[in-house]
């Protein structure tokens, strides 16, 4: 495997004084054997940017370098790295086994039968669809495609694995079981990774780093409970976190700081009924049970907030509550962070 750095890279499209930036001067670090996910809206540049590390795109400015090697001239076929797509993008009139050889057949590899037989056996293995290898792709469910799809990958051993939303098109049930497929796949294999989503669970259950996109720039970049805990901006607080955090006038609670427009407030951060000096009145709305823990949605002068609390507590619609925010953000009228 080996670190991926990218130094000042920006790709734009259209003519002249027109053009629009997919990718903004990003600069960023991978290093070596980690699973980093990139997590922004559509259009925030996630794919944009594995296509210039795969070469499938060239960056107007800047430089990519993968291990100690600049690989910003290189074509896709000298980069050895490996890309996973949303879509499984198999060949449906082959076999799991013709499809995992196909890679390897690369006259650029110069793969032999008996190695391409024995690291077919050894990544049927690892993803568990030894029993399917003789099947057709198009016989398999929606997980064992999307299996045979990173064994593709897999097989090749490649120095980076690039992954482009590839468990969105899969059901709730099945998008859980391949998280942790993928990420043990991470860690018994000590591969660097690359993963882009828009979905915030992927973001937190599987990265050891987290890039936050918006609009072609890479806003900040850190592990999962850092970017949660001490968010830049109120646009990165608001890309992690469910129920999303609370937002209201800076001056609705008490101690705000003089340069804060706006408050921010983590569901699990704001007590219920504590009895303190400070704490605002408000009536619950609505109640979701939710097994491990209860959200309330309540409305206080006009603002509607969701909160979190114990199952066991005996809160219902109509109820009125006191609240107080508990390790609150503040943010500036242009979104930034105040301390």
């Amino acid at each position: 495997m080996a670190d991926v750095t990218l130094n000042a890279v920006s790709k734009s499209y259209g003519p002249g004084g027109e053009r629009e930036f997919a990718v903004d001067s990003v600069s960023l670090d991978i290093t070596d054997g980690s699973f980093n996910v990139l997590l922004g809206p559509t259009g925030a540049g996630k794919t944009t940017m594995l296509r210039l590390i795969a070469g499938l795109e060239k960056p107007g400015t800047g430089s990519i370098h993968i291990g100690n090697r600049d690989v910003t001239g290189d074509t896709p076929a000298q980069r050895n790295v490996a890309m996973v797509f949303q879509q499984y993008s198999l060949y449906p009139h082959l076999t799991v086994r013709e499809n995992l050889a196909f890679p390897l057949k690369s006259p650029l590899l110069k793969t032999s039968p008996d190695d391409i037989k024995r690291r077919i056996a050894e990544v049927a293995q690892v993803l568990r669809i030894s029993d399917k290898l003789d099947n057709k792709s198009t016989a398999l469910s929606g997980g064992e495609m999307q299996r045979v799809s990173i064994g593709r990958a897999l097989v090749r051993q490649p120095e980076v694995f690039l992954m482009d939303e590839p468990l969105s098109s899969l059901d709730a049930k099945l998008r859980s079981e391949l998280r942790l497929e993928l990420k043990r796949l991470q860690a018994d294999l000590g591969a660097t990774v690359l993963y882009v989503t828009h979905d915030q669970i992927e973001a937190m259950t599987m990265a050891t780093q987290v890039g936050v996109l918006h609009e072609g720039k890479l806003v900040q970049h850190g592990s999962p409970r850092e970017i949660y805990e001490n968010p830049k901006s109120i646009y990165v607080a608001s890309r992690l976190g469910l129920p999303r955090i609370n937002t209201l006038p800076a001056d609705f609670f008490a101690g705000a700081p003089s340069a804060a427009a706006t408050i921010g407030m983590r569901p699990e951060n704001i007590a219920i009924d504590s009895g303190q000096p400070g704490a605002k009145s408000g009536v619950v709305e609505r109640v979701e049970h939710l097994g491990d823990q209860t959200r309330l949605h309540i409305t206080v002068q006009n603002h509607s907030l969701v909160t979190l609390i114990h199952p066991t507590l005996k809160i219902g619609r109509g109820d009125s509550v006191s609240l107080l925010p508990e390790n609150p953000l503040y943010f500036a009228a242009d979104g930034s962070r105040v301390l």
